[in-house]
């Protein structure tokens, strides 16, 4: 997939960059923030499940057995990292090269959709919210996980500081709140948790559809 944009060859290099180090980088989030929000969210897969921004493919251990599982990531060397983990794992998975933006999907392909800590990297996460709505089941299940703008205002203002800074190097935004797009596309909200200051969002949403299944 060619980059579309020189911001986008930009923001790729910078991912490509991190793949080393990823993880290693993630291990003090995790502990001190995350909690237990990628299993409590990848346990909640069912069926024809898809991840978008597999990243380096720290959810890949937490997903039901019986899911049938594909990933998309655009940066090579982060996909590099996940289909290694998975083959450790024995975890059977799809994983390609693709863009949040533009998925290489039919329309209703998927009962489940997943994507954790990575909306806030993807320009124009609307359009990538789109897209994951796009290829879910009517009924299906869009999980997702993020930092968010805090529900405290002295938090905001400091990730506001945090924003001038890492939006312009490395695109990442602290202060987006993808809920509130899920629930105007018509989305039903049934999981929901906030925490550490309301900066992790994480829920579990219904397409419209269900009863006509």
């Amino acid at each position: 997939m060619s980059d579309t944009s020189p911001r986008d060859a930009r923001l790729r290099r910078y991912w490509d960059r991190q793949a080393g180090s990823y993880d290693r980088r993630m291990a003090l989030a995790e502990r001190r923030f995350f909690a237990d929000t990628r299993p409590w969210l990848c346990g909640q897969a069912t069926g024809e499940t898809l991840e978008v921004a597999v990243g380096t493919g720290l959810n890949l251990a937490h997903y039901p057995g019986d899911v049938r599982l594909t990933g998309v990531e655009w940066s090579v060397p982060m996909l590099a990292v996940a289909r290694r983990r998975a083959d450790d794992l024995g975890r059977e998975a799809d994983l390609r090269h693709g863009d949040a933006r533009s998925l290489s999907f039919g329309d209703e392909s998927f009962d489940t959709v997943v994507c954790t800590f990575a909306l806030c990297g993807i320009p124009d996460e609307r359009v990538a919210l789109a897209e994951m709505a796009r290829v879910l089941r009517p009924g299906g299940t869009l999980l997702l996980a993020d930092h968010v703008a805090s529900s405290s205002w002295p938090v905001r203002v400091l990730q506001g500081l945090l924003d001038a800074v890492s939006v312009p190097t490395a695109g990442e935004h602290y202060r987006r709140r993808p809920i509130r797009e899920v629930r105007a596309m018509g989305f039903t909200v049934e999981r929901h948790e906030r925490f550490k200051a309301g900066v992790i969002e994480r829920f579990s949403a219904r397409k419209p559809g269900f009863a006509d299944r």
